[in-house]
C-alpha cells in the first residue's frame, strides 16, 4: 500500500497500510522464522524470501514506515544507532576525506575518529553550525559531510540546504543525523540531504526498551548506498524481528508523542529562560537561541524535546539540582515517553562539557507538573 500522498499522522497510525495478512488482524504479526521454505525442485516459496539476515516482513514492515515518513526513496533498520553509522564510514573507500561537526553525540565523534585512523580516512572536524566555517572545510575535495542538527547535547542547528549545497560542491555525499528532531520535524531529505540516520532508540521508539538505528536515502541506486546494503548484509548489522515490531508499534504513535514533547518542552524552556537559578537554556525552540531562524525554516511542528541547560554555580550545585527532581529520572537516553535529566559532564568529562549542564529530555507528561518539579529543585538547591 503506497501512502507517500498521505500526512505524517497517517502513515503512522495506519502502520503505512501493514496488518496481519496471516489472521485478518489489524496489528501485523512479529515473523521470527530464520529460514524459508523451498518446493520440492527446491524453487523458493517465495522469491524474496531465503534466508533472516535480511528477508523479514518484520523489519521490512517497519522499515516501509520509515521510509514513508521521511519520503526516501529506500530505507535500512539497524540493531542500534551506532550500527547504522558505522555501516555509512564502512562503505567508505580508504584515503576518503570526511568532514565531521564537532560538538555532536560523543559516540559519534569517538568512533569515528578511531574508526578514521584505523582505516586511513582523512578526518577533519568543523563547527558546522558555522556557515563560514564550514564553508572552508568544504573548499577542498571531500567524500562525506556528516552533520547533527540539532546537535546533542549543544542543541546547535545547522542549515541543511546550505550544507548540502557546500557538500555536493565539494563531491561529497552530505549525512544528517535528525535523531533530535525525528521525521515528523524534519525530512532531511526535503532539505537536500542524500542519507538521513536516527537513532530508533529514541523517539522513533519511545519507550525506552528497544535498541536500534535506521538510515534513508533519497537515491537507492547510488554506488554508496548499494555499499550500506552490502555492508550491512555481509556483516549481520541487521535488527531482530521483535525489535522491528517494537520499532513499529513506537512509530503509529510518534506524532502524537512528539508533538506533546515539544510543547512541553517549549513551556519548561520559557520557564528556565531567564530563571534566577540558570546561566542560560539551550534550545532552539527559544527565539534568542542563535539557531532559531534556521531551525525555524526546517523543523515544522515544533523544536524537539531535547535541551541543555547551564545552572548558576558549580558542579555541586548542579548535581545537587539533579537529586532533588522527583519526576525527572536520572538516567542517559531521550525521546521517551518519560522525563530524563543528566549531568553530562559526569558521562563524557573529557570534552569540554561544562560541569554545570544538564541535559534535558522533556517527555509526555503534564507541562505544568514538570515546571513545578524543576522550580522546587532549582529553588532548593544550595547556592
Amino acid at each position: 500500500m503506497k501512502n507517500d500522498h498521505l500526512k505524517p499522522a497517517t502513515i503512522a497510525a495506519q502502520a503505512a497500510g501493514a496488518t496481519d495478512t496471516e489472521t485478518a488482524g489489524v496489528v501485523p504479526g512479529i515473523h521470527l522464522s530464520t529460514t524459508y521454505l523451498r518446493d520440492a525442485d527446491y524453487a523458493l516459496m517465495r522469491p524474496d524470501n531465503i534466508y533472516g539476515r535480511d528477508e523479514n516482513d518484520s523489519v521490512r514492515q517497519a522499515e516501509e514506515v520509515l521510509r514513508q515518513l521521511e519520503g526516501a526513496a529506500a530505507t535500512l533498520l539497524f540493531p542500534t544507532g551506532m550500527a547504522a553509522i558505522a555501516a555509512v564510514f564502512r562503505a567508505l573507500p580508504g584515503g576518503a576525506r570526511v568532514i565531521l561537526q564537532n560538538g555532536i553525540y560523543w559516540g559519534t565523534i569517538k568512533w569515528v575518529r578511531d574508526f578514521c585512523a584505523r582505516r586511513g580516512i582523512f578526518l577533519e572536524e568543523v563547527d558546522a553550525a558555522d556557515a563560514s566555517a564550514l564553508a572552508a572545510a568544504c573548499r577542498s575535495s571531500a567524500d562525506l559531510v556528516w552533520i547533527e542538527t540539532p546537535s546533542n547535547p549543544w542543541l546547535k542547528t545547522v542549515d541543511i540546504n546550505a550544507a548540502a549545497g557546500l557538500a555536493h560542491k565539494a563531491g561529497a555525499v552530505l549525512v544528517v543525523d535528525a535523531t533530535a528532531a525525528t521525521p515528523i520535524l524534519t525530512r532531511a531529505l526535503d532539505h537536500g540531504a542524500d542519507i538521513v540516520m536516527h537513532s530508533a532508540s529514541k523517539a522513533i521508539n519511545g519507550h525506552a526498551d528497544v535498541l536500534g538505528g535506521v538510515l534513508s536515502c533519497r537515491d537507492g541506486a547510488s554506488a554508496l548506498w548499494k555499499a550500506i546494503a552490502t555492508e550491512r548484509h555481509d556483516a549481520g548489522a541487521i535488527i531482530g524481528p521483535f525489535e522491528a515490531w517494537l520499532v513499529m508499534r513506537g512509530l503509529r504513535t510518534l506524532p502524537l508523542r512528539v508533538e506533546r514533547m515539544c510543547t512541553n518542552a517549549m513551556a519548561i524552556a520559557r520557564f528556565l529562560d531567564g530563571h534566577a537559578g540558570v546561566e542560560s537554556v539551550l534550545y532552539p525552540g527559544l527565539e534568542g537561541d542563535p539557531g532559531h531562524a534556521i531551525a525555524s525554516r526546517q523543523m515544522s511542528g515544533g523544536y524537539g524535546s531535547l535541551m541543555s541547560v547551564v545552572v548558576k554555580g558549580d558542579r555541586a550545585r548542579a548535581l545537587d539540582v539533579v537529586a532533588r527532581l522527583r519526576l525527572f529520572h536520572r538516567a542517559t537516553s531521550l525521546g521517551g515517553v518519560e522525563s530524563l535529566v543528566e549531568h553530562r559532564h559526569t558521562i563524557e568529562p573529557d570534552t569540554g562539557i561544562p560541569e554545570t549542564l544538564l541535559r534535558l529530555s522533556v517527555g509526555i507528561e503534564d507541562a505544568g507538573d514538570l515546571v513545578a518539579d524543576l522550580a522546587q529543585a532549582l529553588e532548593g538547591a544550595a547556592a
